[in-house]
């Protein structure tokens, strides 16, 4: 039984660890490894005076996953109560309450990308007649195929339309007998013939497009964009995730995209009539979101999509909304509805699985229970019990039905938007005269969404320029003041930041590696309830009674274990951690919570809703771990670096920029130009189409970019190591970014000496030669090759 380990009896156990994990029976076998000793044996007390010994056995990181887990479930359940604090209702009068709201109304926009001006004018294009559905007396209505004009190219110097909406008009053919203009949503895995009557796949009761247009209402049924499941680089996803990648790094959504072309549609309306938006299923979602932004809606119809919001996270990540949770949920969206009409139908929509086993996100589109549904409405009916009291709200509620939209629901619907009760009338069918390819519609609909997408980014350096505009950077000084406004909003609106107070660390360690020149112990700290953060401190042997060092926190990638960073030479790490401690710096190699797969990609979906990420987490961790480190006796707190790889180098960038203690950074194997690796469907090195669903950032397009972040680094020096023939991006794309930073240190502050770039013959890779010495001047510590 050894109190710790050789090289080769670590390498035995981290084999043995791996292999039991995959077993289910690390606990047990891990004891066996460790041994009581371990566990018995206290750290000594000259390097950590305040430390318990560490007890815990079995994989600690696995432990930390499961508690970030459940910090952040207790963190959605929480939600529905902590988000009055938004909200100001006003209800003195019916247009006070309205006004109240507007501030409420506009945030949500913003959540879903909602924001953009649309063309103007708006005019329905027709393209052909597909048929018609008329009476005896020659009375009824034709279907045409049409488009109509949504966005246009966001360049200001250009009034291109970049994107056109596409579906079915259900006209009456006299104009005098038009009683409503009613947007009619199908599911997005349904097709606007389907609804309207002239495609199978639905039955006729269900068809509530055509249903409407027998109640005299002109309807016009757009296409959504569905989950059919193409290739997608090398990943396959459906049409809703391709759009929602590019579109989230760049502030749009998918369901702000459908909001706009219904509110496109509603624009080209004769306001002298009444207005109506009914959906069903993932339409109703939209018709919901639609009439909580356009108050120009006067009844309002959901089917089948109306309930609670806290497992959000295992729905199709299309529906992932940052921020939405935190200040609202169906219940709240639906009171920006009122005072005016709406009707939801408690109607079972069809469940379906999406396993993410082609590299897009697993997710399922659930079944609502009645029970659920009511419990949410009746929560909306609470938040404005004033206005129901004065009767200025009138919300119905349909029976339990097998699908959403149904004949009842419909005729239900055009009594609360027309106040006209439902005449019988004899059911007819349309005389379809030509087929509407829709299919092609399909397709189209995306090619213009990714295109619209590929514009915003061909816009973004414009619009962060415009965004950080008030960096001062006259002096060093007037530059410190007037970035940390920019700190400020990339901790809150980009990264995400957690009210929680930091728990006392009760630091827990254990001497677990002996090896030439270095001692390694692991340590355990407490960050929030149920957060912890875990390590690996390298301490020097040469290490003398009293001395203060410096300290190199080095965090591995993707999948990465702290071993990866100081043990058996891992072709990416090259035990860069223990090369920095033979050349007598202190080191910490962190766990970081990017491992395990979906265990962690799902931390980042849990997040989102709250306006947070999985550095939400990660940063506290590291203010944790920094702080600790700070009281340690061998430690000078002003000299602690970041020197990461990989994802580790996406923690270079982030973690530095808001852990300010952080005296320097270094970013190794991936700084890049971000937002064209994460919005770009040209470029081969895009995350678009890729397994990783997780990676992408609320509308850093708009804010922070890598030279962005690196401007919250700065002036602390800051470094980039590049190897040539990594496939992260190309050398190009590298050089164009950095040189933003370059600029900033070099010609704007006057401060060259803090900032470097080294390229490399090399991949993705440690290279360890101007990055070492970069650390050696900068943390001013005798360089041994010099």
């Amino acid at each position: 039984m050894f109190p710790f380990h050789s090289t080769e009896t670590v390498r035995l156990r981290q084999w043995l660890l791996r292999s039991v994990v995959a077993a289910g029976c690390l606990t047990l076998i891990s004891s066996r490894i460790c041994g009581a000793q371990d566990a018995a044996v206290p750290p000594p007390s000259s390097l950590f005076p305040d430390a318990a010994p560490l007890e815990l056995q079995g994989d600690i990181a696995s432990d930390m996953i499961d508690g970030i887990d459940r910090f952040l479930l207790g963190k959605l359940s929480e939600s529905a109560a902590a988000r009055q604090r938004h909200w100001n209702r006003d209800f003195t009068f019916q247009q006070f309450y309205v006004r109240s709201i507007q501030p409420n109304r506009d945030r949500l926009a913003r959540m879903l990308g909602a924001h953009e001006d649309r063309v103007a004018p708006v005019v329905i294009e027709r393209n052909f007649v597909v048929g018609s559905s008329v009476d005896d007396s020659l009375s009824g209505y034709r279907v045409y195929s049409v488009r109509w004009p949504v966005l246009q190219d966001p360049d200001p110097g250009r009034s291109i339309v970049s994107v056109y909406a596409e579906g079915l008009l259900l006209e009456p053919i006299e104009p005098i007998a038009v009683a409503a203009n009613v947007v009619a949503i199908p599911d997005c895995d349904q097709t606007p013939g389907q609804i309207s009557g002239i495609a199978e796949g639905i039955e006729p009761d269900l068809q509530f497009a055509r249903r409407l247009a027998e109640r005299d209402c002109r309807v016009l049924v757009p296409m959504l964009i569905s989950r059919e499941i193409n290739p997608r680089g090398r990943a396959k996803l459906t049409n809703r995730e391709y759009i929602y990648r590019s579109a989230f790094e760049l502030g749009r959504h998918p369901i702000g995209y459908e909001v706009q072309m219904v509110r496109a549609a509603i624009d080209s309306f004769d306001s002298s009539r009444p207005i109506g938006v009914i959906g069903a299923g993932e339409g109703g979602r939209i018709a919901l979101a639609t009439a909580a932004l356009d108050q120009r809606v006067d009844a309002l119809c959901v089917g089948g999509s109306f309930g609670a919001s806290d497992s959000i996270w295992t729905e199709p990540i299309d529906r992932n909304v940052f921020g939405w949770l935190d200040e609202f949920g169906n219940a709240e969206t639906l009171t920006l509805v009122a005072p005016r009409k709406a009707l939801i139908n408690h109607a079972q929509t069809p469940q379906r699985t999406l396993d993410g086993s082609g590299g897009g996100a697993p997710g399922t589109v659930r079944s609502i229970h009645l029970s659920e549904g009511k419990q949410e409405v009746e929560r909306a009916r609470q938040l404005v019990r004033p206005l129901i009291e004065h009767e200025h709200w009138q919300i119905d509620e349909t029976a339990f039905r097998d699908a959403p939209c149904d004949q009842a629901t419909t005729d239900r619907f055009v009594e609360l938007l027309i106040n006209r009760p439902r005449a019988d009338r004899q059911q007819r069918g349309v005389d379809v005269v030509r087929q509407v390819d829709e299919s092609a519609m399909q397709t189209r609909l995306v090619e213009h969404l990714d295109r619209h997408n590929q514009l915003l980014l061909r816009e973004s350096p414009f619009v962060r320029r415009t965004f950080t505009k008030d960096l001062n950077t006259s002096s060093i000084d007037d530059y410190v003041r007037s970035s940390k406004r920019y700190r400020q909003i990339f901790r809150d609106e980009v990264i995400g930041h957690f009210d929680d107070p930091l728990l006392p660390p009760n630091a827990r360690v254990r001497k677990t590696w002996q090896e030439p020149g270095w001692t390694g112990y692991e340590v355990v700290l407490d960050v929030f309830e149920d957060v912890i953060a875990y390590g690996v401190l390298i301490v020097p042997d040469d290490l003398k009674p009293g001395e203060k060092r410096p300290v190199v926190v080095c965090q591995h990638g993707l999948e990465g274990r702290p071993t990866d960073t100081f043990l058996g030479d891992h072709r990416a790490y090259h035990d860069f951690a223990a090369q920095l401690a033979r050349r007598g710096f202190i080191t910490f190699a962190p766990q970081n919570p990017y491992l395990f797969k979906d265990r962690f990609r799902t931390l980042q979906r849990k997040a989102n809703p709250l306006g947070k990420t999985l550095f939400s987490v990660i940063v506290p961790q590291h203010q944790q771990i920094v702080n600790w480190l700070k009281s340690l006796p061998q430690v000078d707190g002003d000299r602690i670096a970041f020197y990461g790889l990989s994802y580790g180098g996406k923690s270079a960038m982030r973690i530095p920029a808001l852990v300010t203690d952080y005296c320097l950074s270094i970013c190794s194997a991936d700084f890049n130009e971000w937002v064209l690796k994460n919005a770009s469907t040209r470029h081969p090195f895009s995350y678009v189409g890729t397994g990783e669903y997780e990676i992408f950032e609320w509308n850093l397009g708009e804010t922070f970019n890598y030279s962005e972040m690196a401007s919250l680094i700065c002036p602390r020096p800051f470094m980039v190591e590049r190897g040539h023939f990594d496939g992260v991006a190309t050398d190009q794309w590298v050089a164009h970014e950095y040189a933003k930073v370059r600029n900033l240190y070099a010609a704007r502050l006057k401060i060259p000496d803090r900032t470097e770039i080294e390229w490399f013959d090399g991949p993705h890779t440690i290279n360890g030669q101007g990055t070492f010495d970069f650390l050696h001047k900068h943390l001013n510590w005798p360089n041994p090759s010099k």
